[in-house]
């Protein structure tokens, strides 16, 4: 692997680092943010409501830093 490589693969991760802190959400927030990305469905079936504020837009965040191309 070159410096090249190892750049094209870890940029997208701080790129998204950096969106999540500008967020300025709490580390509770995040937490509930990385349940619901991992886990979107259990969420609604548990019949809780829809993320709002800054956990859906970590949401966001986090299910487009897992869709970027390897």
């Amino acid at each position: 692997m070159t410096l090249d490589d190892a750049i094209t693969v870890l940029r997208p991760a701080d790129e998204t680092l950096v969106a999540i802190i500008a967020t300025v959400a709490t580390q509770a927030e995040l937490a509930e943010a990385l349940a619901g990305a991992n886990n979107d469905e259990a969420m609604t079936g548990e019949g809780r409501p829809l993320p709002a504020g800054k956990v859906a837009a970590l949401i966001e965040l986090l299910d487009a830093d897992e869709e970027e191309p390897e």
